[in-house]
């Protein structure tokens, strides 16, 4: 098993840091993850602080992204200076992929960011992400592989788990922006609409295009994800 102390790493999409987008996912969760430091937290109307810091407490652990390849332990063969290296051969293949636009929605029990319509080309990029690094992460411990099955997974899930160390890979994949943890169910559909009302005010109807790949490190098991990388895609 690995270390308490060990340091996990991901690669994510995560919005330039002088984006409205970037500020809006940052100041909700209330961290800035390019900064490694709290922010002034949005807090929705109808939301105590405290309520809204619970909620979010999840999120906040991350840093606001959307996952392409999950965290990771480093491969005892190499490093994290290899990894980075290994960012700038990425993007001379891998493309920007761009979305027409983002909407709320609910996934399960939590409330997330996701593309108002599937691109095959963002499922691609997502793919190409995964195996092009997976050459620099450890092989899942008997433990984690234990925790990640306690959750409901299909006979292809827990074969990508043992394959990628993540069962929500390649056809499983599904790009969110995740904004907070587990909400009661009656409570789901009226703070969506709220945050739903607050990312329109914040961003509008833009666009967003997937053109960075952001490297996230966690130091130990007692840190939030801190941005420490990052490549841009064309």
């Amino acid at each position: 098993m690995m270390s308490t102390s060990s340091a996990r790493y991901a690669l994510y999409y995560a919005p330039a840091p002088d984006t409205p987008l970037w500020r809006f996912g940052s100041e909700l969760i209330g961290y800035d993850a390019a900064t490694g430091k709290p922010t002034q937290a949005i807090i929705p109307e109808g939301q105590t602080a405290d309520n809204w810091m619970a909620l979010t407490r999840e999120p906040r652990r991350y840093g606001f992204h959307a996952t392409l390849k999950a965290p990771f332990y480093l491969h005892e063969e190499t490093d994290e200076d290899a990894l980075q290296q290994a960012m700038q051969g990425f993007k001379e293949t891998a493309r920007a992929v761009s979305l027409p636009s983002l909407i709320l929605k609910t996934i399960g029990s939590f409330i997330a960011l996701v593309p108002q319509t599937q691109s095959a080309d963002l499922q691609a990029l997502a793919a190409q992400t995964v195996d092009y690094f997976d050459r620099f992460r450890a092989p899942l411990t008997a433990h984690d592989r234990q925790r990640r099955l306690q959750s409901p997974l299909t006979e292809r899930q827990i074969a990508q788990l043992d394959r990628w160390g993540y069962p929500y890979v390649m056809e499983d994949f599904r790009f969110h922006m995740t904004l907070t943890g587990p909400i009661h169910a009656d409570e789901r559909e009226p703070l969506q609409y709220t945050l739903q009302e607050l990312y329109l005010k914040a961003c509008g109807h833009q666009p967003v295009s997937i053109d960075r790949l952001v490297l996230f490190k966690q130091d130990d098991s007692t840190q939030k994800f801190k941005i420490i990388h990052h490549v841009d895609l064309v």
